[in-house]
């Protein structure tokens, strides 16, 4: 018995036209917002001599953790990708995935908060976000060339796709989390829910949001090398140019140049989270 396939993907071509069309100049707009604010983040970066640069970092994480290894770590690690001469790539990598976490963050909190205040959004969020997660990375890719062209808007925004569900999952996490009886309390002050909100229940759930963020940077990361094959700068390229030409070194270079950078950002946001300096 022949069942007929359903015409499952040739709605979704239509659906993505349909998108295309109808919505060409707000994507082009998006587009030129988003590759703006990437390439002011770069040139401001590699205005930085890049000594000076790995010192800043390096005080940053004495002053996140107040602990010397993570320092020491921080400036050497900083200073072996100047000597292999990855740093122009790595301050790409850097800018591309500070880009597509502070847009997950613009987007994923307010939408975390909307899910602890609501079981009906929640209920309609968590799916969405199941589906960002499970779905492999590199179909967003398609989509996004077709919406923002081939450079680094697509792969930024492959890496929103991907990244913010931690940030989202978490922030409705830690605001759930918050003890009933200190919510009690505000409302028997008389706290309105903005209130209530932004003075105690964010306040106590910032520990669990920094957790989401830190995932969130993880796997923004982790999205640089799908990234180089849409053609985002980085250190993703290295790696990709190693694999076509089969060349160990350079990937082995590249891909611990990224170790390097994914190590020093989990560490410094994990010692972001309230009660974790010092």
């Amino acid at each position: 018995m022949n069942i007929p396939k359903l015409p499952i993907g040739k709605y979704v071509d239509l659906f993505v036209e349909f998108l295309n069309d109808r919505l060409l100049g707000f994507f082009n707009w998006i587009g030129n917002v988003i590759e703006t604010f990437n390439d002011v983040l770069v040139s401001l970066m590699l205005f930085i001599p890049s000594l000076l640069f790995a010192v800043i970092v390096a005080g940053i994480a004495y002053w996140t953790s107040r602990k010397w290894g993570l320092t020491i770590f921080t400036l050497i690690g900083l200073l072996l990708i100047i000597n292999l001469g990855y740093w122009e790539q790595t301050i790409d990598t850097l800018a591309l995935v500070l880009t597509a976490v502070i847009i997950s963050i613009i987007l994923g909190i307010p939408l975390g908060i909307w899910s602890s205040q609501s079981d009906r959004a929640s209920g309609i969020i968590s799916p969405v976000l199941d589906f960002m997660q499970t779905m492999p990375a590199f179909v967003y890719l398609i989509p996004s060339i077709l919406f923002f062209g081939i450079g680094v808007v697509p792969g930024i925004i492959a890496s929103v796709i991907f990244a913010m569900p931690p940030t989202i999952r978490l922030t409705n996490l830690g605001i759930r989390q918050v003890p009933e009886d200190l919510v009690e309390a505000s409302n028997a002050f008389g706290s309105t829910t903005s209130q209530k909100l932004f003075k105690v229940q964010l306040p106590l759930a910032m520990g669990t949001i920094m957790a989401g963020i830190n995932q969130s940077i993880m796997l923004a990361l982790s999205m640089v090398v799908i990234a180089s094959l849409v053609g985002a700068p980085g250190l993703g390229v290295e790696v990709y140019r190693a694999v076509q030409r089969i060349e160990v070194g350079l990937g082995f270079e590249s891909g611990l140049a990224i170790v390097i950078l994914a190590i020093i950002l989990d560490r410094i946001t994990q010692n972001l989270k309230p009660g974790k300096k010092g």
